[in-house]
């Protein structure tokens, strides 16, 4: 949507930037939005610049803006009122550019300012057109049409022959409830694409985790988020498969296809196999040591960080008076302590 607006707009001869807000940590984001100078932090060896001033005259697309913190909320409505860049490690204003900015977020920001956690005025000072892109599963009828232009783009990419759907499986990829969006239904067909043999891509080709996440809506009632229905699965291929939790896990949920209900459920679960052990877990999901601190640092940015205590198992001898001397009651005590 952001790629349209900027390409119908007069700025389209200009460059268009996007950056996802989630993805990086408070300082590397400020300095990927304005850039900064040289010396300012270790491995800055000379000045560079961000990406509206790379942008500038054209559309920077901030995606998940949202999950800023409070103070690069500050930093980017400063930017916004004034068009003012000051790059990181600089005492001055750098340069003033007119950039176009559109921000996008899966939060309720109402929810959110009435917690605490976003600006207000932040808020009112993007808000000046909104757009709800409403969900796939809400807009079914779309979904042939993006089935088959996805089918011929990738078939091309990949220099596979003629491929059709069959009408059975436009049916059942019509009645999906695409939990990912377009981003899940571009990767279905790009798999299906990869993998098919015959010109005809019939039900039997269809991947097994069409059924995981979001069930269909069933005819009496609204849909309801299965938000467990994933775990089981996530976790075999960790424990089981032996495969990363930054592939299973950290990917989708930073490509919005595992809400963070799906995450923090992961966490426990890993959790109550490790008896709370924040360490063991880092090994259990397949993950060096190294990654420790990059793994809470992850749970915490994301406000899905498990309090381990709950899981946290002790085993209590049984108080049998035993008559023992003085010097080995000291010898314990002091061990102990």
């Amino acid at each position: 949507m952001a790629r349209l607006i900027h390409q119908a707009s007069r700025r389209h001869l200009a460059p268009m930037a996007t950056i996802n807000c989630a993805g990086l940590p408070e300082t590397l984001l400020e300095s990927e939005l304005f850039g900064h100078v040289r010396g300012s932090f270790t491995d800055a060896h000379r000045d560079k610049p961000g990406i509206f001033e790379s942008a500038a005259n054209g559309t920077v697309f901030l995606d998940e803006v949202g999950e800023m913190s409070a103070r690069m909320q500050a930093v980017l409505l400063r930017f916004l009122e004034t068009g003012e860049l000051q790059r990181v490690g600089a005492d001055r204003v750098h340069a003033r550019v007119n950039v176009r900015v559109i921000a996008a977020t899966n939060r309720d920001l109402i929810a959110e300012i009435n917690a605490g956690r976003f600006r207000e005025d932040l808020f009112y000072r993007l808000n000046v057109l909104h757009i709800n892109v409403t969900p796939l599963r809400d807009r079914r009828e779309d979904i042939p049409a993006l089935l088959n232009h996805y089918l011929r783009e990738y078939g091309h990419r990949h220099g596979a022959g003629p491929r059709e759907f069959s009408p059975d499986v436009v049916a059942h990829l019509s009645a999906h409830h695409w939990p990912g969006n377009v981003r899940q239904l571009k990767n279905v067909v790009e798999r299906l694409v990869v993998k098919s043999t015959g010109m005809m891509i019939e039900v039997q080709d269809l991947p097994r985790d069409l059924e995981l996440g979001y069930r269909a809506p069933a005819a009496e009632g609204p849909a309801v988020p299965a938000d467990r229905s994933v775990v089981p699965a996530l976790l075999a291929r960790m424990l089981e498969g032996r495969e990363s939790f930054w592939s299973v896990v950290h990917g989708p949920f930073m490509d919005r296809d595992l809400t963070r209900a799906q995450l923090t459920e992961v966490v426990s679960r890993g959790l109550e196999r490790s008896g709370g052990n924040y360490r063991s877990l880092v090994s259990l999901f397949n993950m060096p040591q190294s990654d420790y601190k990059r793994f809470l640092t992850f749970l915490s940015s994301h406000h899905c960080h498990v309090r381990f205590q709950p899981f946290r198992t002790t085993v209590t001898a049984p108080r049998t008076p035993v008559p023992i001397d003085r010097s080995a009651h000291r010898t314990a005590h002091a061990v102990g302590f």
